[in-house]
């Protein structure tokens, strides 16, 4: 079994589907890989979540309850001065009896959201946990197709420091027309800043996607295709990212040769 085979198993661990000689290796890489400990973390989470989101059915007599009593309330129609003027001769006892209607229709709004309350609550932990699962499956998606450059035969690196000290390495293979770039180090941008991948066409800087970064090592997948590009650059940039760079490249690294 390859290593980028054991990358795709975190699933099948995390729900404890895994035996014999797979478990045993699987087992082996996941105490050398921070990656996948972190996503069968988040899995089991999320299969945890899930175990306990269950549907609350509202009882049956709720709809027609509020229904009725919303039908004992005349909707008032829109106040034109004349009737705010025969409404001010009217006497406190007419004020009185809408202020009680309103507060009955107010109540049984109220009856209503009381009880939907769970279902909400729990509507809401199942989407979470929905939410959870498909983020790990695009991590999952993204570890593989970062593996897929990496391990292609025409893999080629090129490596370099930053201006801030670290270290970024881009891995170019031209038959995927895919490159990959790899940090070390790298600090977290400024507030309201991020990280914004950059390919070289003859000088001429093409957007190739954002990177967040907390520290750690961190690997993307340029967005776009290689092409023509003969190197790529990282720039911090406003959140959301630019257009064209709008500050000096941390690191320019011009692709190896094949």
């Amino acid at each position: 079994m390859t290593r980028a085979d054991l990358h795709t198993l975190t699933g099948a661990y995390a729900v404890h589907a895994l035996s014999g000689r797979e478990l045993t290796e699987f087992e082996r890489h996941l105490a050398v890989c921070d990656a996948c400990r972190q996503e069968v973390r988040e899995l089991r989470e999320t299969a945890a979540k899930l175990a306990v989101a269950t549907s609350l059915t509202p009882p049956p007599t709720m709809k027609d309850d509020v229904l009725r009593r919303i039908a004992t309330v005349r909707q008032e129609p829109p106040r034109v001065a004349a009737r705010e003027a025969r409404e001010s001769h009217a006497g406190p006892r007419r004020r009185t009896g809408r202020r009680a209607m309103n507060f009955a229709l107010a109540a049984c709004v109220a009856a209503a959201a009381a009880c939907g309350g769970v279902a909400v609550w729990q509507y809401r932990q199942a989407s979470d946990a929905r939410d959870t699962a498909r983020r790990s499956e695009q991590r999952v998606a993204r570890a593989e197709e970062v593996t897929q450059v990496l391990a292609a035969p025409d893999a080629r690196s090129r490596s370099g420091r930053m201006a801030d000290g670290s270290t970024g390495t881009v891995v170019v293979s031209r038959g995927l027309n895919k490159a990959v770039f790899l940090a070390s180090g790298l600090p977290e941008p400024p507030a309201g800043r991020i990280y914004q991948l950059w390919f070289s066409d003859g000088g001429t800087m093409r957007p190739a996607g954002l990177m967040d970064s907390s520290g750690r090592s961190t690997a993307a997948v340029m967005s776009g295709a290689v092409g023509k590009a003969s190197a790529m650059g990282v720039t911090v940039e406003p959140a959301g990212g630019s257009k064209a760079p709008t500050s000096d490249p941390l690191v320019l690294l011009t692709f190896p040769s094949a």
